[in-house]
């Protein structure tokens, strides 16, 4: 147990450091992009007025005293008040998580029904007309761009069809749409990684030895291959959920849907550096938590990857 201790808090000394890192790479990147004070002010604000605004916000004092200040409040919790709602910046961003994890969950759980089966299925019949058409469609899943798919969509389902809204959150018909298209490339790599997995373990010496021992096919792939095939297909699973969490930006903004992707394209363009940071940390917790979820699961499903 002290051995499995250490490796879970290894891997989150290094979830810290990268924390750390992105946010002071934000950190930067949105001091470099603009001083936010005259979209706050009317034109013609006089300069007492300008002088008084920054050192409200603290943008007076000097890059380094900022980041210090920066780096101890986000230990808190604290990014600060947002300078377009008025409002603690991290309650803002929680008040818009539930739109993204409702969005994240469902397109998360549309791409592991209808993947690990197709994956499976093109493995055990490979070469089949099945194999080739799955394939054939996860590979247009994967190079599709992401806006395509959603204004393709839109327009095949919405304004042809008429069937689903083009936009907005509500009801579960507005959750279609988004969920399809942000799924669409997460289903197609684990569809094409499944396969993958499932092959390899298909030509070990213990499947063929389960084979002839005359056991059945669905008894052949659900014991012996399944589970060994089990750690990639984690992997990606693992990491394609986080990236549906973290990468929604261009799925809610084609979509109109009230997530943390959108609100943090509309505070770049505002240059709301409070509702920016906390996004991003936040979304960097969130892929962290995920990874060191995976790494657990490694260890119950692999005996020989746990630490001794």
């Amino acid at each position: 147990m002290r051995p499995f201790l250490q490796f879970l808090g290894t891997r989150l000394l290094r979830a810290l450091v990268a924390v750390w890192l992105v946010s002071t790479v934000v950190f930067g990147v949105m001091r470099l992009s603009g001083d936010p004070v005259p979209l706050l002010l009317p034109p013609d604000a006089p300069r007492s007025e300008y002088a008084r605004v920054a050192a409200e916000l603290g943008l007076d004092r000097p890059l380094p005293v900022q980041y210090v200040i920066f780096l101890g409040n986000t230990l808190r919790g604290d990014f600060g008040r947002s300078l377009h709602f008025r409002a603690p910046a991290m309650e803002v961003v929680a008040g818009y998580l539930p739109a993204t994890l409702e969005l994240g969950l469902t397109s998360f759980a549309i791409a592991v029904i209808v993947a690990v089966p197709v994956g499976l299925l093109s493995a055990v019949k490979r070469n089949s007309l099945l194999d080739q058409s799955a394939m054939a469609v996860a590979l247009v899943g994967q190079s599709a761009p992401t806006f395509f798919l959603g204004i393709l969509f839109i327009l095949l389902f919405s304004l042809k069809a008429g069937w689903l809204p083009t936009s907005g959150r509500g009801t579960l018909a507005h959750l279609v749409l988004p969920a399809l298209t942000l799924g669409a490339f997460a289903m197609a790599s684990i569809a094409r990684l499944t396969r993958s997995a499932v092959l390899e373990v298909l030509r070990q010496d213990y499947v063929r030895t389960a084979r002839a021992k005359g056991l059945a096919e669905w008894l052949v792939v659900a014991k012996h291959t399944l589970k060994n095939a089990a750690v990639p297909i984690v992997t990606i699973t693992g990491l394609q959920f986080g990236g549906l969490l973290g990468g929604a930006v261009v799925t809610e903004t084609v979509f109109a849907w009230p997530g943390i992707g959108r609100l943090a394209i509309q505070s770049i363009y505002s240059r709301d550096y409070p509702i920016v940071q906390a996004v991003v940390f936040l979304s960097a917790l969130l892929f962290i938590v995920i990874n060191l979820a995976v790494d657990v699961v490694y260890g119950l499903l692999d005996p020989r990857i746990r630490p001794r």
